[in-house]
This record gives structure tokens, sequence and C-alpha cells, in this order.
């Protein structure tokens, strides 16, 4: 996490081939929005149609080269600057200095003992760059204008982002020039990295980012040459791939929800200086103060002088630090993977089945996750899996039997189990999926350690590899858990052990209970959902409450792009915006 950047930028002016004709650009423009704008490839063909677009993509790159903006120097040149400036308009400075960490890259060192719980670091609003600013700058009549814009904060946070950059008196250059030059995200990764992850579920995931970004590429250089409200914006005469992928990257691992002044809706923010903090394992402990119109952050433990200050992103997996943050975490917690399962429509007691679940509020169809530590299942699909493995005569008895709506609070609890039957069938179940996925990969658990060991291997080649082991270590560990629960409910049904005989009276003790809910389920506020609805969109925390991001309303006026067959930019497509529950990269 926080490597630092193995990315090398071009200098402004060199490198440049040839003068490249507007005409020829714009048609290897065209060419990149109808490859990216086509039908979704056929299963299998997802890797064919990224080779394709990656073509494009590269023609354009080497036509474009030496044209992109960057600051002479290294990133480490302009700290200080960046902390003078976050002194001089209200930040505290006081605690803290960035230094550097070594593999963790950049991060903030304590200068002074900080007590756990201590507010050490605050940001007041007017240095946050946020969609507000957006309007209020150059790119306001082209936001005015440009639904897409309007719906998606988060592109116009990327695009703000250049414009800002590029202007040598813009406000927020100290910042600025204190962000990587590159990032680790999939889309620096060369196409031989990437490779490294077909068969892996993250896969669809890294193909899906570098498509999208094309596409909103080749959207945004045709929108900023031919209309009218963007002919003063500096990006107009150098608008290059690699400068919208470093914009790209810059908000993808740091936007964060912030309260609007008014405190009535959230807004899509940059926060300065607090974006140098590096990930641990904890607690959220960063929030907005309205009244005093700041971000604010609460040291996660004891730091002693010297010690770097870390925060807690949230409760990320691997597959969403590496292709969203750029970097992987080892010690991760809340690491998993996704299983999608349902319940099909032509089985015989289909009917029974989904009214079952719909009762505990699960769909019949649901992506769930699968998780690195026991249990490896939430009690959201343990329900599922007790439901999909029940017989006729036990459906019955959750539909009609005595204490039927009681039962339903006991699907997602360990400790009432429907029959010991059925707990040997739904072990033995996820044992044998488990174990089947693990053969879809293309190497072993084995093969990918001896490849870490190679210490010529490429910081992206390292990063894929270890999210490729890191997802067959979470199906080994279900597959055993599997056995072992399979083995334990086998023993005691030759035992002729005694279901526990659940009471109402018990409700009050169950997990996750909610008596005021309409349904009894102690499964609503997991993290699966159902499928189709997608995995990436984001949450942010606002006052302790979860604010979703991506809403059909944003998916719906990307649609209307039709002059260019453009399909859906959803609004997670950069991304999952990020307070410290939907993090970032560490500051390389």
């Amino acid at each position: 996490m926080g490597k630092k950047s193995r990315v090398k930028t071009q200098k402004s002016g060199s490198g440049a081939n040839t003068m490249v004709s507007p005409k020829e650009m714009m048609n290897l423009i065209s060419e990149l929005l109808q490859k990216c704008s086509s039908a979704a490839p056929s299963a299998g063909k997802e890797w064919e149609e990224y080779v394709q677009i990656r073509s494009v993509v590269e023609k354009i790159r080497k036509k474009q080269k030496g044209l992109s903006t960057v600051f002479e120097g290294n990133r480490e040149d302009y700290f200080p600057d960046l902390m003078s400036w976050a002194q001089e308009n209200g930040a505290s400075c006081n605690g803290f200095t960035v230094a550097n960490f070594g593999t963790e890259g950049y991060g903030l060192r304590a200068t002074r003992d900080i007590k756990a719980e201590e507010l050490f670091l605050w940001i007041p609003r007017k240095m946050l760059m946020t969609v507000e600013s957006a309007q209020n700058s150059l790119l306001g009549p082209l936001y005015g204008q440009d639904r897409i814009m309007q719906a998606m904060g988060n592109v116009t946070l990327a695009l703000h982002l250049l414009c800002e950059r590029a202007s040598p008196s813009s406000f927020w250059l100290p910042y600025i020039r204190s962000l990587p030059q590159g990032y680790d995200t999939p889309l620096y990764y060369q196409q031989d990295d990437v490779q490294l992850l077909l068969g892996t579920q993250a896969v669809q995931d890294v193909l899906s980012q570098y498509k999208n970004s094309a596409r909103q590429y080749a959207y945004f250089y045709k929108l900023v040459q031919t209309h009218p409200a963007a002919s003063k914006l500096p990006l107009k005469d150098s608008f290059t791939f690699d400068d919208y992928r470093w914009a790209v990257s810059s908000v993808m691992t740091r936007q964060n929800q912030i309260p609007t002044e008014d405190g009535s809706r959230v807004t899509l923010a940059l926060i300065p200086l607090w974006d140098m903090c590096n990930h641990t394992n904890g607690l959220i402990t960063t929030g907005y103060n309205l009244e005093d119109d700041r971000c604010e952050c609460v040291a996660l433990q004891d730091y002693k002088e010297n010690e770097q200050i870390y925060i807690f992103y949230g409760t990320r997996s691997n597959a969403e630090f590496v292709i969203h943050n750029g970097f992987f975490f080892q010690d991760n917690a809340h690491d998993r993977v996704k299983i999608k399962l349902g319940i099909s429509k032509s089985e015989r007691l289909y009917a029974m089945k989904a009214e079952v679940l719909a009762r505990a509020g699960i769909p019949a169809s649901c992506v769930f996750a699968l998780h690195c530590n026991e249990p490896p299942i939430s009690a959201q699909l343990l329900a599922f899996l007790r439901v999909f493995c029940m017989t006729e005569e036990e459906l019955k008895d959750y539909l009609l039997g005595d204490g039927a709506i009681n039962k339903i609070f006991t699907l997602g609890n360990s400790e009432f189990p429907v029959s010991w039957e059925n707990e040997i069938k739904l072990w033995t179940f996820l044992e044998n999926r488990a174990a089947l996925l693990l053969k879809t990969y293309k190497t072993t658990s084995e093969d990918d350690r001896s490849f870490l060991e190679k210490p010529d291997l490429s910081l992206h080649s390292r990063l894929a590899i270890q999210l490729r082991l890191a997802e067959k270590q979470i199906l080994e560990k279900v597959s055993a858990s599997g056995r072992d629960k399979r083995l334990h409910f086998q023993k005691k049904l030759e035992e002729g052990a005694p279901l526990p005989h659940f009471e109402e009276s018990d409700i009050a003790l169950m997990e996750n209970s909610d008596t005021d809910a309409q349904l009894p389920i102690i499964l609503r506020k997991l993290e699966e959902v159902e499928e189709g609805a997608g995995l990436q969109v984001g949450e942010a925390l606002l006052n302790g409450e979860k604010v979703g991001i991506g809403t059909e309303e944003s998916q719906e006026v990307s649609r209307d792009v039709a002059s260019d067959r453009t399909s859906p930019m959803e609004a997670s497509e950069l991304g999952a915006n990020r307070t410290e529950d939907i993090p970032k990269e560490n500051s390389e």
C-alpha cells in the first residue's frame, strides 16, 4: 500500500514525435468511443475486447507523447508548500508532518505524543475541492449543460482537478503539486500484469474499470473540443489520456463524501493533507463538523512522537483496495470474495423457497460474500443456504407451521438449525462449491507463492498475484470450514442429539434483532446485494449513517448520451466513493 509510484512521466514538451492533426486525433477518439460503447461482449470475450480497446488507447497515447502537464522536480519538494498553505488557510498542522515511510510510501508522522481519540487534524471547507467549487470555476458553464457531469460528481471532480492543475494561479496548486504523479491502480498496469488476473473474480472489475475510463475520456475529449461552453477551458489545447487517467486515479483513491454547507445533502470532495494518512485496521475516526464547517479526524490510537499516524479506511476487501486504491493490505481482516447463488425457477419447490426467502427479506438470486475469517458466511448467506437446502416438509413448516413467523427469526442464527440433515446439506454444498471455484484458477496457491518469491517481480505483477492468491486462500478456508461443519453435524445426527428449541422469548437475545422492523430479518443491514444491483456502488459515512452513491437517476441520465452510442457511465465507474469507510490509496 502506498508504494512509491513506478510510473515514469514525460516532461512537458519532450518526446513528441510529430504533429498530430486534429482530424487524425478525432478519428482515433471516435474509434475508441465506438469500441467502448458497443454491446457487452459474450462470455469469455471480455479479454479480447480489453485488448482491442487498449490497442486504440496506446495509439492515442503514442500520438500524445510529451503533451501531458507535469510538474518539475520531485513530489516531496512540494510538501513544505502544502503544509504552509494548509496552515495559512486554517488547517491544523502542529502535531504532525509529512514523511516517507519506505515501503508504505508517504504518510503523516507525529511530531509530538498524541492520545487516542484526540482531535489532531482538521481541514476547513475552503481548502476542499468539491463538486460545488467545480461549478463555481471555469468548468461551471460546461457542468451546467452536460448531464453526465451533473449525474457523476466523481467525473466532475476529475475534470475540475485537471483544469486547476493547468492554471498557474489556482488556489489549490500547493495541494495538486503534492499529489503523486502516477498511481498503482490497474489503469497503470501493463497488459501482461492484467493478464495475471485472468480467471480471478477481480478481473471483470479491472477490465470494466479500464473500459469505462477509456469511454469517459473519449466522450469528454469530444465534448471539450466541440462544446461552446468548453471554449475557455485550459484542457482544450492539451487533454491527453494520461492526464485523464491521472485525474481518475487521483479522484478514485481520494474522493470523499461530505455534507453541503447547509447540511441538506452530500457532495463529493478531495480533502488535502488528511488524504496523506495510510491505512491500518481499526475504527472510523473521521467526521464532518457542520458547526465549524470542517473535516475532523481524531487519533485512532496513542501515537508517540515520530510514529506514523494511521486511519482506518473501512471494511474493504483486497480486491477493492487493489482495484480502486492501488495497494494490497496483507493483514486485511475484512477480505472476502463474491459468490453468486440463486434458486432455479425450474425447481419444483421454487415458489415455496422464494416465499420463505421473501419473508426473510432475501432475494431468490443474490451475490453474497465468503469471508476470510470465521464464520466464513454471514447471517444472510446462512439463511439463504438453509432455505436452499430445505425439503418440502421443512418449507411447509416455515410457511404454515406453528410459530412460522417467529421461525423466520432463526434462519440466520447459527444456534437454531432447521434440522441436522439441513445443516449437513448446506455445509456440504458450500464445501463443494468452494472446491469447484478453486479448480477454475489456472495456477495453484503453491504456484503463486513461488512467483511472489521472485526478486525481479514488478510491483504491479506482485499486486496481481497477491490478489489472486488471496482469493484462493479464502476459498480454501471456506472449503475446509464447510468440511469441518459437515463432520460436526454428521456427528450430531449420528448421536441423535436434540435440536435446540426456539422460544419466542429468544428473539430479544438474537444477534442484530430489530423488534420494530416489519420483517424480522437480522440480515437486512449486511453487505450482500441482489444480483444486478452492482457491488461497487459507493457508500460513505456521514454522521454515523451510510449514504448511498450511484442512484438509478444518474444511471438513467447517463444512458441518454445517445448521439455517441455511449452506454451507461455509472457513478461508480471511477471507483467507490471514499471516506475512511470508502478508502483511498495510501498516499504513496
